[in-house]
């Protein structure tokens, strides 16, 4: 279960993606999360997921 708090969640799906997630669609598949629900999650703080870098940064 991923957290609700954005800013843990935040965290929490960095260090997914740099430590066991080749791209954000894998996580999602293997998490069974909607890609679009986790990136309206983390746009409420002002973050968007960057493919060059795999990870979701600050605007």
């Amino acid at each position: 279960m991923l957290p609700k708090d954005p800013m843990i969640l935040l965290s929490v799906i960095n260090t997914k993606l740099r430590d066991f997630y080749p791209s954000l669609d894998d996580l999602c598949d293997d998490l069974q999360v909607d890609a679009g629900e986790l990136a309206k999650s983390l746009s409420a703080i002002g973050c968007a997921y960057s493919l060059e870098r795999n990870q979701f940064v600050q605007l």
